[in-house]
């Protein structure tokens, strides 16, 4: 999912809070919460910032990592990775990246165009083929996926009647049954079951987030290379960008990956529903909730703060050969062929959130699953951050705002740029 950050759409830093009560009780805040990886003195800000927010929004763990110039110079672990082993976060802990998925295969996407393998306006749906009881669902195109403009609004679905809320990634015990498939259903289930049902909208005439668009490309990679999704974003995206531990996640605790955190759920959570028919009952929600398995291109990754930013810096061309030719670039950040977006000062690309800034832009992208939050954003001027959490606050839309916030406070606080590069230690 993505969130309205109102400081990315400015790009402005808030002013840093001058009043010294609240420097001390931040200051205190930070002491009482396990940090690790190695201190940086001129970026204090972060170990004052993001530990008095985390505990604010009861927080368990979380990691940030800080680039300049294609250079890793902050990569701080902030909490607990294992409340009940009391292990604390690391720098390269593994993460649910959630949300943050979608720019990978984005990428992964951009890289068979440019190898001349991809159309961004061929019809996506024709080279699944899938038969469609919509006929519009035959123009829906890969770029139109890419921005979400395919046609699907979770917010108002005509998969219901009448129209309401509904994503069919978060629905699968549900769409196996109606299909008559092994549950949970998978995403090529999940796609035979939408093309049964009617669009929401002409394609390419609004913007609607839509998780299913990104499911779509997920096949479409795979159709196009004769490789799995993961195999292929491994080729084209992940080993060019020197990434090795990036790999996808699975949905049940005892799957869990060496390295990764565990999830939590915000305190008083109930449980729910498990998406598995193994008489399991009731589940906390990061563990059984919704099927991550067939959330790969849109939720599914698993990443450190650290590597996520290997991608970025890889990508931006701040960091060894770019992943994407110029010309790709320029296209993955213009802005949309209108109706969509005209007249904003932010709009979605393919893959990214984007806002010019003069000659560049800011791109950002954010991600929430029950248990999981994240932030990754490439500002202009050469900065870049990630920031990834095991848990999603109860109070989501407050969270997700003050945590943009405070993070570009704390890169505004920093009092001194390092020259160092820390990406070597870590492989």
């Amino acid at each position: 999912m993505i969130l309205a950050l109102a400081l990315l759409a400015g790009g402005q830093a808030a002013p840093l809070a001058a009043a010294p009560p609240a420097a001390v009780a931040a200051e205190a805040a930070a002491q009482a919460m396990p940090m690790t990886g190695p201190r940086v003195p001129g970026m204090a800000s972060f170990d004052r910032i993001i530990p008095a927010l985390m505990r604010k929004y009861r927080v368990p763990g979380g990691a940030v990592a800080v680039a300049r110039d294609g250079r890793l110079v902050l990569a701080r672990g902030y909490g607990l990775a294992d409340r009940d082993a009391q292990q604390p976060v690391q720098p390269d802990s593994l993460f649910r990246l959630a949300s943050l998925s979608k720019p990978i295969t984005a990428v992964a996407v951009l890289a068979l165009v440019d190898a001349g393998r991809l159309d961004l306006d061929a019809p996506a749906f024709r080279a699944l083929g899938a038969a469609a009881a919509d006929p519009r669902l035959g123009r829906v195109t890969v770029r139109e996926l890419l921005q979400h403009t395919g046609g699907w609004d979770p917010e108002d679905s005509h998969v219901l009647d009448p129209p309401g809320q509904y994503d069919p990634m978060f629905d699968s015990r549900e769409i196996a049954r109606a299909m008559g498939a092994p549950a949970p259903a998978s995403c090529p289930t999940i796609i035979r079951f939408m093309t049964g049902k009617p669009l929401d909208f002409d394609p390419g005439t609004q913007y609607a987030y839509s998780n299913f668009g990104y499911c779509v490309l997920g096949r479409v990679i795979e159709g196009v290379t004769g490789q799995s999704y993961a195999d292929s974003v491994a080729a084209s995206v992940l080993q060019p960008a020197g990434i090795s531990r990036m790999r996808l996640g699975h949905t049940r605790l005892e799957e869990r990956a060496d390295g990764e955190v565990r999830y939590y759920d915000y305190p008083g959570a109930a449980r729910v529903q498990s998406v598995f028919p193994d008489g399991r009952g009731l589940v906390p929600a990061p563990y059984g909730g919704f099927y991550l398995e067939a959330m790969d291109a849109h939720g599914g990754w698993l990443a450190s703060a650290i590597d996520y930013l290997r991608f970025i810096t890889a990508l931006d061309g701040r960091r060894g050969p770019p992943l994407l030719r110029p010309e790709t670039v320029r296209q993955m950040v213009a802005r949309p062929a209108p109706p969509v977006s005209v007249g904003t000062d932010t709009y979605y690309g393919l893959g990214w959130s984007i806002r010019p800034v003069g000659d560049d832009a800011n791109w950002w992208h954010t991600g929430a699953l029950d248990g999981t939050s994240t932030i990754a954003v490439r500002a202009a001027g050469g900065l870049a951050w990630v920031a990834l959490f095991n848990s999603w606050p109860k109070d989501r839309d407050a969270w997700a705002d003050e945590l943009d916030a405070q993070l570009w406070q704390a890169v505004d606080g920093v009092t001194e740029w390092p020259s160092h590069d820390l990406f070597d230690q870590f492989p």
